[in-house]
């Protein structure tokens, strides 16, 4: 199997000047735990925002959620891999980088997303 046959298409993104707030309301209206931060510029890399950069923010650094903007938080730049990887590859990259989530690319433009949640449901449908 390769990444684009696993990778999640429909990725919510949000633009690095975005206020907290507006990263938490996105994820809390698509129910999801982490968005892809848009790259500034064609050469530029993507940026992503989770519950735990929040959580680290908001709570270990007393932060407001309406004072800071997303590139004063955001993880950049993103491990990515190419949609013709395969998924075994895909899975031990994560591993050694010990990251939960990789960006899928095609010539430096994001093609979708692939969490460690997928693989392991992908795992999981081969258990009878």
């Amino acid at each position: 199997m390769l990444a684009k046959d696993l990778m999640v298409r429909n990725v919510i993104t949000v633009d690095c000047r975005a206020t907290l707030r507006d990263a938490i309301r996105l994820m809390k209206e698509h129910k999801i735990k982490c968005l892809v931060v848009n790259k500034r510029h064609p050469n530029d890399a993507y940026g992503m925002v989770t519950y735990s950069t929040i959580v680290k923010t908001v709570a270990a650094e007393s932060g407001d959620i309406d004072l800071i903007n997303v590139y004063d938080v955001y993880t950049k730049p993103l491990l990515t891999v190419a949609e013709d990887l395969d998924v075994k590859y895909v899975a031990r990259m994560m591993i050694d980088y010990q990251v939960k989530r990789v960006l899928v690319c095609n010539n430096n433009d994001m093609s979708g997303l692939i969490t460690m949640h997928d693989i392991v449901g992908e795992i999981m449908k081969t258990v009878d």
